[in-house]
């Protein structure tokens, strides 16, 4: 060891950050490990490095008795006397140990000590530079392709696109750069795992951030997002200033504001919807483009929205999609009911404070006509991106 050991640790400290105590602490544990291991556990034995010739040195701690019973641990009084005459029973005293074959076996274990402690900082290292990409949208090459899933290099480290967090309509091949939003970052053994996905509401809450000054500063804010990722996404958004309509501030003139983000997300549709205290309206905003004639909220909770014949398989959309989009960024149970087959016998309902109301009373509440006048939802998707595009050209 010596000088080239004093090198080493100055060049861990100056390129990997590494402290030269942390190393130095752990190749004592090591060394002190290894020789218990080859010549007895029971021995009081500490390894101190020596900074200035740059070498571990081996001591074993003997008590000072009138008779011994194991020199590995003690020394008689008169053996002791005859070092230093001050010593007495009770005493410990430290001796250097230099065991033949040992050198080898102690530098072995600094060597194996110093190549973990760098893997342990490169893999510190990594998990602090990508864990401050958490929540962010980043951009990633593709390696590799398969069924189970998209290999993304991300730089230091490569990530998997499972076939959950993929765009189902999305193809992408070998080279291809994309776009992702990391959703966790956790240091294991075995490195750094960066999570990511092209499917998370919060992708796209956070392309909304970068793209509208409005949103990113706070006086227009996104409530929630549902989002069946590629096809459509429901976004409700609320503006914290009575001077900035929220809808045209996400949209923009014919869709000019949305259309990068639609084009990214492989056009998916955007239906910006106003938010609202009063559930019903919410629930009612939320199911459109279908015209909604009614909006019940009935007693366990849930809302019944009632629609003319003609809306209903709007009201559901295709699939469903539609109720179920409104009913996950309203957070609500929504049941569609076609007027001509609605009977409100059928039925408990409460009103704005909680209380029950019979039939005639729901029926002069929940009117939706007038209110739904004044709210608005925009729903927008690649056809009016297309056109502002070449409106621009």
């Amino acid at each position: 060891m010596s000088k080239e050991m004093l090198n080493a640790f100055a060049m861990l400290e100056e390129q990997k950050g590494i402290k030269s105590e942390i190393v130095i602490e752990a190749i004592e544990q090591a060394i002190t490990a290894a020789y218990k291991r080859q010549y007895g556990q029971a021995q009081n034995v500490k390894v101190i490095f020596d900074e200035k010739k740059g070498n571990f040195n081996v001591y074993s701690t003997r008590e000072v008795v009138d008779e011994v019973f194991d020199s590995r641990l003690e020394i008689s009084l008169e053996d002791a006397l005859e070092l230093n005459p001050h010593y007495e029973i009770g005493d410990k005293i430290m001796f250097e140990e230099k065991p033949k074959d040992f050198a080898r076996t102690a530098a072995g274990a600094a060597k194996q000590v110093i190549m973990q402690k760098m893997r342990e900082e490169e893999r510190t290292i990594i998990y602090n530079e990508y864990s401050r990409y958490k929540d962010e949208i980043i951009q990633g090459t593709v390696e590799k392709v398969d069924a189970r899933a998209i290999y993304v290099n991300l730089g230091r480290v490569d990530a998997l696109l499972t076939k959950k967090d993929q765009i189902p309509q999305e193809n992408y091949h070998v080279g291809d750069r994309v776009k992702v939003y990391v959703t966790d970052v956790v240091l294991t053994p075995k490195g750094t795992r960066v999570f990511i996905s092209r499917t998370a509401p919060d992708m796209l809450k956070r392309m909304f951030e970068k793209e509208i000054p409005e949103v990113f500063d706070g006086t227009v804010e996104i409530k929630s997002i549902a989002r069946d990722a590629g096809d459509r996404a429901k976004v409700i958004v609320q503006s914290h200033d009575e001077n900035v309509d929220a809808i045209g501030t996400m949209v923009g003139s014919k869709g000019s504001r949305i259309q990068g983000i639609i084009r990214e997300l492989a056009g998916e549709k955007m239906d910006i919807i106003e938010w609202s205290d009063d559930k019903a309206t919410l629930v009612a905003n939320a199911l459109k483009p279908a015209r909604i004639e009614q909006v019940l909220i009935t007693e366990d909770g849930s809302s019944l929205a009632v629609v003319a014949r003609d809306q209903l398989s709007l009201a559901i959309g295709k699939r469903g999609q539609n109720v179920r989009l409104a009913a996950h960024v309203t957070n609500s149970k929504i049941d569609i009911k076609a007027a001509d087959e609605f009977n409100m016998d059928d039925y408990e309902f409460v009103g704005e404070d909680g209380e029950t109301l019979d039939a005639a009373q729901a029926s002069e509440v929940v009117g939706l006509d007038e209110v739904l006048e004044t709210t608005e939802t925009a729903e927008v998707d690649v056809t009016d991106v297309a056109e502002v595009a070449e409106s621009e050209e």
